[in-house]
């Protein structure tokens, strides 16, 4: 690291330490000559269980999204429900796990433990969504996935020969759209293009946002205080945004920021029930307040989670809250269905 400058403004002094940080080594990524990634990351990896062994609580299989882009969902059943002759349907939660838009984790141990639990616990069918990721995919490739994903969701619940674990026991009039960080980002911007679509009878009745992924060119006072977040630093935050928006796009695009107007400032008001979870210590909090705060602002029935501890993606370093964040989001489906 260069040595630091004598004197400094509070402001330069954050510029200075996110230029002499090294967000590529915090994402363990290189960047090659040809635009694409190298990504070094090797997380554990847990594969899919179709078939039951003794004492499973949860089954899950692979299955292809859309082959032309080369993504795939993992479907999660709870075992009782297989077993189970009560003829009662049980709700859909299509799930947008976090990657900062760069890296590979949809088939990861964490993610499949975070599906394992909420499939079990809500219960629910839960739809891991395999999304492409940046640069190879800039934005808004992902938005397009995750629309996929809920059409996906429907012709396997409407086709006789669709996946049987939906067709047969998923209620498609009680679809929840779920993701933490950048795939709470995508939870947005997916129910934004669905307020615009002909889904019936598929029905998405409530949007589930975990510490999500917002930005901007003007930095914010949780930004500053919290620039050295353990999961997502100001710097990593800075290339995640650089990797995947647009081309020659700065961070006050309306997929970063949007809070800003852009094309999808007038579906907002059509957006069902949101559920917005915000922790005290993630650097995105001042964002995560102003878009529940624009939610509100058109009308949108909203809930907001707050919690005093924390940082950013704090559901994968700390256990208790990974626990919490399925009691909250099981509630919030609960509440939701009944009130319907």
């Amino acid at each position: 690291m260069n040595s630091m400058p004598a004197e400094m403004s509070n402001h330069s002094l954050i510029d200075y330490l996110i230029m002499s940080s090294d967000p590529y080594q915090h994402f363990q990524i290189a960047h090659n000559t040809d635009g694409t990634l190298t990504r070094y990351m090797r997380l554990p990896k847990t594969k899919a269980n179709p078939v039951a062994s003794p004492g499973d609580p949860v089954l899950s299989k692979d299955l292809t999204l859309n082959a032309q882009n080369k993504t795939r969902v993992r479907v999660y059943i709870p075992t009782p429900k297989l077993s189970s002759n009560d003829g009662i349907r049980i709700p859909i939660i299509i799930f947008y796990p976090s990657s900062a838009w760069v890296l590979l984790n949809w088939d990861t141990t964490l993610v499949h433990l975070q599906s394992s639990k909420l499939a079990y616990q809500v219960p629910a069918i839960v739809v891991s969504v395999e999304y492409r990721v940046a640069p190879e995919n800039r934005l808004p490739a992902q938005y397009h996935d995750a629309v996929d994903a809920i059409l996906w969701v429907r012709e396997q619940a409407l086709d006789p020969n669709g996946e049987q674990w939906i067709r047969d026991y998923g209620d498609i009039s009680r679809c929840y759209l779920h993701g933490s960080a950048n795939g709470g980002n995508m939870v947005f911007f997916a129910a934004l293009e669905a307020t615009g679509m002909e889904l019936e009878p598929l029905r998405i009745a409530g949007n589930i946002m975990n510490q999500p992924m917002f930005g901007g060119m003007q930095r914010t006072n949780s930004e500053l205080q919290n620039y050295g977040d353990v999961m997502l630093p100001l710097c990593a935050q800075d290339l995640a945004w650089k990797l995947s928006l647009p081309e020659g796009e700065d961070r006050d695009h309306w997929y970063c920021n949007p809070m800003v107007e852009g094309p999808h400032t007038g579906a907002i008001s059509k957006l069902g029930r949101c559920l917005v979870i915000e922790s005290r210590g993630d650097p995105l909090i001042d964002r995560q307040q102003e878009f529940a705060t624009m939610l509100i602002r058109h009308e949108v029935q909203t809930e907001v989670q707050f919690d005093p501890l924390g940082c950013h993606a704090i559901e994968i370093i700390d256990l208790e809250w990974a626990n919490a964040l399925v009691e909250r989001i099981k509630r919030f489906i609960v509440e939701a269905e009944n009130k319907s």
